[in-house]
């Protein structure tokens, strides 16, 4: 596993992709940052930590386009299917790489409240629990972008079906304001939405079944890329 994620964050660099990525992660991140907060003369991070999560469910598919599908179509996919390395450990090995690809520069934009501090006080209880709860939604979105790369040899394919998957998922929890308070659905939404979890932890509240939620959603959709592949290796 640690030799395919050693060749995943190299390839990131040895290519554009990486670069792209941080780019514009890093760019438009930080103005998303400005707009929110400094334009808005506000300490609040909410509505940072929201606009990062709309803006992570279209650029985290360009950390996934290729993981599966450009070797598909390389046809070095029987090399990796031959290797000496379980196809767990080499689903993980590609999986923590974007996930270290992704942690980072969130981390690094996320550094940007430290600018504040002597203008204003900030609540960190508040925006750590929004940076935990987006890195969890990125996992998730990460481990959506894997599975849907090991379906399909097209790297354009995959990043826009990656893009349109999270989008159905996030657009659900918006159908709660368009439902009465007491019918049942709204309640059903809530419980799978991603937004309305997400919210929680934004609104402050350290939400630990979100984050049961979102770490038993992303090992689901890593298992079916492990199947999906198990399945490849036998046919």
């Amino acid at each position: 596993m640690l030799a395919i994620y050693k060749k995943e964050m190299r390839s990131y660099f040895t290519g554009v992709i990486g670069y792209v990525f941080l780019v514009l992660f890093l760019a438009i991140g930080g103005g998303i940052f400005c707009l929110s907060t400094l334009y808005a003369m506000t300490a609040n991070a909410s509505n940072y930590f929201i606009y990062m999560l709309i803006f992570s469910a279209v650029v985290l598919p360009l950390l996934t386009m290729k993981s599966f599908s450009d070797e598909r179509k390389t046809k070095t996919e029987q090399l990796l299917l031959t290797a000496p390395v379980s196809i767990t450990g080499m689903v993980l090995g590609k999986f923590l790489a974007a996930v270290t690809m992704f942690a980072g520069a969130l981390l690094v934009n996320s550094l940007c409240f430290l600018f504040l501090i002597p203008f204003a006080q900030l609540q960190f209880a508040s925006i750590i629990g929004s940076f935990v709860a987006l890195l969890l939604v990125g996992v998730v979105f990460i481990a959506i972008g894997l599975f849907i790369s090991s379906l399909t040899e097209n790297q354009l394919t995959a990043a826009i079906g990656t893009m349109a998957v999270i989008l159905v998922l996030l657009i659900i929890g918006v159908l709660n304001t368009f439902l009465p308070n007491d019918y049942w659905l709204r309640y059903v939404i809530n419980c799978i939405s991603f937004f309305s979890r997400f919210q929680t932890f934004v609104s402050g509240i350290f939400d630990l079944s979100g984050i049961i939620y979102y770490l038993t959603v992303g090992a689901l959709f890593v298992y079916l890329t492990v199947r999906t592949y198990d399945r490849r290796r036998y046919n």
